[in-house]
Formats: structure tokens, sequence, C-alpha cells
């Protein structure tokens, strides 16, 4: 997996930390419930604003990369690597966007092709997508995610 996301130019970031009262993952079953991941890098959100707006498609789908790696940085870090991870089961994508501005599927398809590109049949899921005025820390993008996990 790893090398799947080097040949893309890209590396698995440090899990950020909570910006809240709250765990990263949480745990029931063999589900694992990841907390809303920004676009965050080194502690800063790094796409902010509406897309349509202050963003382009471009760059929106950019933020969903980014917090697709956070996910994964979440995953690996509660799990200790991706050998039990089973499937990403759903996608809960939250967008900044503009008023009449209709693209939002897109953006969240950056997350999608990036879960598809680096864990393959692992990453068929389901998704659903929401526009929002504006989001917490101003983020462009955040990502909902249930995985389900195989035993130890």
């Amino acid at each position: 997996m790893l090398q799947r996301l080097a040949a893309r130019g890209l590396m698995l970031p440090d899990p950020p930390r909570p910006l809240g009262n709250y765990t990263a993952v949480s745990q029931a079953g063999d589900l694992l419930f990841v907390s809303g991941q920004l676009p965050l890098a080194n502690g800063k959100v790094v796409w902010q604003g509406q897309v349509g707006r202050d963003l382009t498609l471009e760059e929106g789908q950019r933020a969903a990369v980014l917090a697709a790696l956070n996910v994964l940085a979440q995953i690996r870090a509660y799990l200790g690597g991706f050998d039990r991870l089973d499937h990403i089961v759903r996608v809960e994508g939250h967008i900044a966007s503009a008023e009449g501005w209709l693209q939002q599927p897109a953006v969240i398809d950056g997350a999608s092709d990036l879960l598809v590109d680096v864990l393959g049949a692992r990453a068929g899921h389901a998704r659903t997508i929401s526009s929002h005025f504006q989001q917490p820390g101003n983020a462009a993008v955040i990502l909902v995610v249930i995985a389900q996990i195989g035993a130890q």
C-alpha cells in the first residue's frame, strides 16, 4: 500500500491530533469509526474556504486527498498497520461550497480515487456527501469514515 502511495508521489503523514475532546478512532465490534479528518498538515488546515468560490474543483480534490491521507494515517496508527483492515465501509464527505455550486461529488472523488488506488478491493465503500456554508477551521473538506477490520 505504501508503495502505491509513493507511486503517486504521496506518503502517509503522522496522524493529526483531535481538535477537541474526542478520540480520532473509536472501535465498536469489528467497525472502526474515524472522526472527521480535515485537510491538515503540520497542525494547520491547508485548504480553506468554499470550493467554487475560494477554491477550484481541483483544489477541492486535493483537499479531499489530504483528508483521505489523514484517514489512512489514523487507521494505521490505531491498528499498527493495515493487515487487519478488511475494507472501507462508508465515506461521508462534507464540503464547504459556494451557493449554487453543484460539483461536490467530484470533490470527494479525489478521496475515493485515492482509496481505490492504494487499497484496491478493500476500498469499495458506500458514500454520502453534504454541502455546508462553513466548517470547523474553515476547512474546505472533512471526511468521516467507517472501516471494517478482521480478527487479530
